[in-house]
């Protein structure tokens, strides 16, 4: 099958990405779940925050990829291979109940993961994330596979 016109529903896959957490009272970061890449166009890392408490908190956000199923072999994403910019994934305390997205090609490597970090973090920050895909083979299952 093609890619169908005008049909958003069938033409995306959703992927677990990072469930719904609170970042305590500290800097360890949340590292997504690792997405296969085969079989896809592309993705995009989709961060949604809620409530974030600290008020001079930021929140780096890094995406590394890898052959390895494990990413034991992780380096970071060449820049060419990104859909928007680390920068602008990235956010700060200011930004309560926000969305914010990266894309990722499928050229590279195989598997891709996205990492929040926080920095000077002493309040709860809850952040999640989820990957959508654009699947080489339409339409995609439903409920997500």
């Amino acid at each position: 099958m093609t890619i169908q016109d005008h049909d958003l529903f069938d033409n995306i896959n959703l992927k677990r990405g990072l469930s719904p957490v609170a970042a305590t009272t500290d800097n360890t970061a949340y590292v997504s779940q690792i997405l296969d890449m085969q079989g896809l166009s592309g993705a995009v890392f989709a961060i949604l925050t809620g409530s974030l408490a600290d008020a001079d908190a930021t929140f780096a956000v890094t995406v590394d990829e890898g052959d390895a199923a494990n990413l034991s072999d992780a380096a970071s994403v060449n820049t060419n291979d990104l859909l928007g910019t680390l920068a602008l994934a990235s956010f700060t305390f200011a930004a309560d109940d926000s969305c914010f997205k990266i894309g990722v090609r499928a050229s590279g490597k195989r598997y891709k993961r996205v990492t929040i970090t926080p920095s000077n973090n002493t309040g709860n920050a809850f952040i999640n994330g989820v990957w959508i895909t654009a699947p080489l083979l339409v339409p995609a299952p439903n409920p997500p596979a």
